[in-house]
């Protein structure tokens, strides 16, 4: 046999569909989007809508509506919750995360880098090379949010400058440079 091909509807009842709506007003407060279009899906399966019908009014794939309707079947209230969303697993493990702090902590210059910061690239350079695993600059700056570790922008100073002489142009000169408001026309 190929498969069964009787439609597939959500089991419940009048009780069950007040009980939808009230959730559904509910997910719709709390701006949980995907969580009102599967209880939509489950409403209109209690009105027996077919899974094609109710996919193509969701617009969300034909595959996707049978789902939603076997959670809902098997687990109640509990299926209509998405379980966690891992995608792809992290390149680098518990043991290699600990070293590349080691790094890290210890500093570029130690590392044998000309550079005294950090870049998220140099850091996706020292993984490729100690860990032969790629990492997008982007995605390197949130495994260093995770690791604990936040972005630092160095201050531009001037080598040579004159503490004495910044204090005095600051508050005298550079109050003259601002600009005052005009006075309004009448």
């Amino acid at each position: 046999m190929m498969g069964d091909m009787r439609p597939t509807f959500a089991k419940g009842n009048k009780t069950t569909s007040s009980m939808l709506l009230g959730l559904r007003r509910q997910a719709q407060k709390d701006k949980e989007p995907r969580l009102v279009l599967r209880i939509q899906g489950i409403l209109m399966s209690l009105e027996e809508h077919t899974t094609g019908e109710i996919a193509s009014h969701l617009k969300v794939h034909r595959s996707t509506v049978p789902l939603w309707i076997d959670h809902w079947n098997r687990h109640g209230q509990k299926g209509l919750w998405e379980g966690h969303r891992s995608g792809r697993p992290s390149g680098l493990g518990p043991v290699e995360r600990e070293k590349l702090c080691d790094i890290l902590d210890s500093g570029p210059v130690a590392y044998g880098l000309e550079t005294g910061i950090w870049t998220s690239p140099l850091v996706g350079q020292v993984i490729q090379e100690e860990f032969g695993q790629r990492y997008h600059p982007g995605h390197v700056r949130k495994l260093l949010r995770h690791l604990g570790y936040s972005v630092q922008r160095p201050t531009t100073r001037l080598v040579q400058a004159d503490l004495k002489q910044k204090r005095k142009w600051v508050r005298y000169t550079y109050p003259n440079l601002k600009k005052t408001p005009k006075a309004k026309a009448r």
